[in-house]
């Protein structure tokens, strides 16, 4: 017995001794860490606050401009403007992810290296896949056309790359540029299709306040064919152009670019003309733009065709805004960058015989449901706090009233309801609206806390849809009308949801909230 007690002795102040000096090793491995990692370790939880749900974001470090991505091989294959030096600068590259879902990314790495040529490093540009063989590069290669500046001034210019292991990596088809700099200080982001009716490729390029119009036999050599010149938008960038049916079975063209319209206070997000391309020049059936969304952040928006079905059109953008690219915590997990969701468009003929781009979450955002909430109908006079709560899901009501001044939704609420955003209709003044003062957000001027767009409030009746994730705001008026885009930066703990009426009783029905699991685990 006596053994028996001394073995227990030893082996309790062995264990004790054992656990000091773990304890202390611990200790000095923290004490010499450098500071970042300390940051890391001790933030933890608030990194994983920031790494978003469900919306694709960089890697690590940074990322700007979408290209547009294209169907081939089975799946999509996307580049995007990457910097792997940031925050330092030094340009971008190409980085490339595939899906088959357009929700699920699998990184690929840097297809277009950076600084690999005598030229600067590769901006904005579009690139195709060359069935026909028309640059000689081989039957299936793919082509890329970015912008570049060049060596001797750092002019814009358009140079070609090209791939012959089916888009994992380029080569640069040569020092000079394929399109020269006509001595414009923007010339820039061209975006090429093939005109199947006239056998060419045709690219628009952005220029100023104007778009250009090239087209081309080979991808090599390019000829200025006409121009749509752009009244009170500012700088343009990152043009489109494209053929879509309506849902009337007529097709038209839609001229897209992403621009800025604060000087007449329209959104500077993607601007489109619906209109008529003959072959040579765009000719916009109103020279006003709409707007595919009138958030804040939703620029460089790319469109491109569903390589499935080839029925359907999809867009994505950058959900930053170029007055603030850099004020975001995200920095404190590594990255900065978020795209927003895919969505489908669809152009739409209305009762005034005018035809309008809508937008729509893609159906695929569904398979990431974990959990659903449904209310069949909620009575809202004042305000009422729903019993579910979320960081990352997708909220759909129908909502009616009779006399209301303001009703809408409180997303990621506070326990003290003094941080949300708002989302809703300003009834007595006919607008729509997504308010982002209220929490954290990336703009530090509060230029840019509220953003609106008309409503017609007399049919006293809105359909919301609303994305939430980690760091944005998604929602979508009246099947897609009318689409807001914005940066946000609630607490982790804020996820509250509550509804409002005010000036008069509202009725909520079939509150549907879909909580959505995580793409990257």
């Amino acid at each position: 017995m006596k053994n028996r007690v001394f073995n227990k002795k030893v082996y309790k102040w062995i264990g004790v001794f054992f656990i000091i000096c773990l304890g202390s090793i611990f200790f000095i491995r923290l004490l010499f860490l450098p500071t970042d990692k300390k940051i890391n370790q001790a933030t933890n939880k608030s990194i994983l606050t920031y790494r978003p749900v469900y919306h694709f974001s960089a890697p690590d470090k940074w990322i700007n401009d979408p290209q547009r991505p294209v169907f081939f091989d089975g799946k999509y294959h996307y580049y995007y403007l990457y910097n792997k030096d940031y925050p330092n600068g030094n340009g971008t590259e190409w980085r490339q992810a595939t899906s088959q879902d357009l929700v699920h990314w699998k990184d690929e790495g840097v297809a277009i290296p950076k600084y690999t040529t005598k030229n600067g490093d590769p901006w904005t540009g579009s690139f195709v896949v060359d069935d026909q063989n028309t640059a000689g590069f081989g039957k299936g290669a793919v082509v890329a056309i970015v912008t570049q500046p060049s060596a001797d001034g750092g002019k814009q210019e358009q140079y070609l790359w090209y791939s012959t292991d089916r888009g994992k990596t380029f080569k640069s088809y040569s020092d000079h540029p394929i399109l020269p700099n006509p001595e414009e200080k923007d010339f820039r982001d061209p975006k090429i299709i093939w005109d199947s009716q006239a056998n060419k490729w045709v690219m628009v390029l952005a220029e100023g306040t104007k778009i250009g119009f090239y087209e081309s036999r080979n991808l090599k050599e390019w000829d200025y064919t006409g121009g749509f010149f752009t009244q009170d938008i500012g700088i343009i960038e990152c043009p489109d152009l494209f053929k879509i049916q309506a849902n009337n079975g007529s097709y038209k063209w839609v001229l897209g670019a992403s621009a800025n319209g604060k000087s007449i206070g329209k959104p500077n997000t993607y601007a489109y003309w619906i209109g008529n391309y003959n072959g040579k020049e765009f000719f916009a059936d109103n020279i006003e733009p709409k707007w595919l969304d009138y958030g804040f952040d939703w620029y460089a928006g790319v469109t491109f065709q569903d390589g499935k079905s080839n029925k359907k059109r999809y867009a994505l953008a950058w959900m930053n805004n170029w007055d603030y690219p850099n004020s975001t915590p995200t920095l404190r997990d590594g990255f900065n960058g978020v795209d927003s969701i895919v969505r489908q468009i669809q152009l739409k003929k209305q009762d005034n015989n005018k035809y309008i781009l809508t937008s729509q979450p893609i159906e695929a955002l569904n398979q990431l449901t974990l959990s659903t909430n449904y209310f069949k109908e909620i009575k809202v006079n004042g305000s009422k706090t729903l019993k579910a709560k979320g960081d990352a899901f997708q909220l759909d009501t129908e909502v009616y009233w009779s006399h209301v001044k303001n009703v809408g939704l409180r997303i990621r609420e506070s326990t003290d309801k003094q941080r949300h955003i708002d989302v809703g209709l300003f009834v007595q003044n006919n607008f729509s609206y997504v308010n982002r003062g209220f929490t954290d957000q990336p703009d530090k001027t509060n230029k840019y806390v509220e953003s609106k767009a008309p409503f017609d409030a007399s049919k006293k009746k809105v359909h919301l849809k609303v994305i939430v994730d980690k760091t944005s705001i998604e929602v979508f008026i009246d099947d897609g009308y009318v689409t807001y885009s914005s940066e946000i930066f609630p607490h982790s703990n804020d996820n509250g949801i509550t509804l409002f009426s005010d000036g008069g009783p509202s009725i909520f029905k079939n509150v549907t909230i879909k909580h959505f699991r995580s793409i990257y685990r």
